[in-house]
């Protein structure tokens, strides 16, 4: 049952078509009460279908739902049958599913019409006032309140998997720029290597040359030092070559282009965070190291927003590609907090624009970062679109 819920989970349409059948076999109960029973069955069989749908078009469906039920008590009250319908229970279905999936300006509207659909109904139909009404407010009053637990429950959910989402992002990112650290310090091992063993070799050889005549044994011993040396660090550069020659990053990263801004942004947006963006030219066009320094860019500046922005974060991107180069402009609310106590910001390392200055220097542009005059904070790259990436 378990794995059949999960299963359901993920397909809504399914587990809607199998409560509106139950909702129909319901209706079929009240069949022997009416006079007019292909008219009763005619109408049993479309009540349910709204709630088919009520998920995949909840404004659509909601509507209609509420058209079948003024029109079935309209029907019954020319046709004279007073008989009832359980599926018109949809019509608490129907509120449930505005308030819990859509909002509750919307189930606010809906119950208006609620109210006056029943209101029609009692009047048409002659039924009791008094216990009709207080089984409706009751009825309508639970299917409110339980949309608002799941939906709270839900927005819930979304936003602590959206932070979820976030923090392995920023975890794989910071994994990969820890790797990066590391080849860069095996970079520096093999520079260090190769220059104190060229320069052994250079002395030795110097010595040597001097040496080979006057006395050919400190010549030799001098040669057999060059070779050990040479040796040590043929040795040292094969194992540190063999170690750069591994890419560590994820396949999933870097995501270069729209495609990966949008995921970007729509990730951020999802933890709280409002972000507006704005993107002019072909960012999809341009070389894979340029998109992704403005990938890194806006990641790093966008995961700053939401660590230091306090409460109420918002960020405003703009993207502009130009003749020779990219601008990326990132500013946001600048970290002053709007209710909440002072410190309620998430302290960071402050490695963040450490690396991103040297993206962009390796890039060969230029980053500003610093508070402006308004209060916002600010962060601008530019970005040549023919990188002449430096050593």
């Amino acid at each position: 049952m378990r794995r059949f819920s999960l299963w359901l989970r993920g397909k809504p349409l399914v587990a809607d078509s199998i409560l509106a059948f139950g909702l129909l076999l319901l209706d079929l109960t009240g069949l022997g009460e009416s006079r007019e029973k292909v008219v009763y069955l005619v109408i049993g069989g479309l009540l349910p279908i709204p709630v088919a749908f009520r998920r995949a078009y909840p404004r659509a469906m909601s509507a209609l739902m509420l058209l079948l039920a003024l029109s079935t008590s309209a029907v019954n009250y020319l046709l004279d049958d007073h008989a009832s319908h359980p599926a018109l229970l949809a019509l608490g279905i129907m509120l449930y599913t505005l308030v819990a999936y859509v909002g509750r300006r919307e189930g606010l509207l809906l119950l208006v019409g609620l109210a006056i659909e029943s209101t029609v109904s009692v009047i048409l139909l002659d039924q009791p006032v008094p216990s009709t009404v207080a089984f409706i407010s009751l009825f309508y009053a639970l299917c409110w309140t339980l949309a608002e637990f799941n939906g709270a429950r839900h927005a819930y959910d979304s936003e602590v998997a959206a932070r979820l989402a976030v923090a392995d992002y920023d975890r794989e990112r910071r994994t990969h720029e820890a790797v990066a650290m590391e080849r860069t310090r095996i970079a520096r091992e093999l520079h260090d290597v190769v220059a104190h063993a060229v320069s052994v070799m250079i002395v030795q050889s110097d010595g040597a040359r001097y040496a080979l005549r006057r006395d050919p044994d400190v010549a030799e011993q001098a040669m057999a030092t060059v070779a050990a040396t040479g040796r040590e660090a043929l040795r040292e550069l094969r194992r540190t070559v063999a170690l750069l020659r591994t890419d560590h990053a994820p396949d999933s990263l870097p995501q270069h282009g729209t495609a990966g801004l949008a995921r970007l942004v729509e990730m951020m947006r999802g933890t709280g965070l409002a972000v507006d963006t704005e993107l002019t030219g072909g960012l999809d066009g341009i070389a894979p190291e340029v998109s992704l320094g403005v990938h890194r860019v806006i990641q790093e500046s966008l995961t700053n927003t939401l660590r230091h922005a306090g409460p109420n974060p918002k960020a405003w991107v703009r993207v502009r590609r130009r003749d020779a180069d990219v601008l990326v402009e990132v500013t946001d609310t600048g970290g002053i907090p709007v209710h909440g106590p002072p410190g309620s910001s998430i302290e960071g390392s402050g490695m963040g624009l450490v690396g991103m200055r040297e993206r962009i220097a390796v890039l060969g542009g230029t980053l500003e970062t610093g508070r402006m005059p308004d209060g916002a904070w600010l962060v601008r790259a530019t970005i040549p679109l023919d990188p002449g990436l430096s050593d």
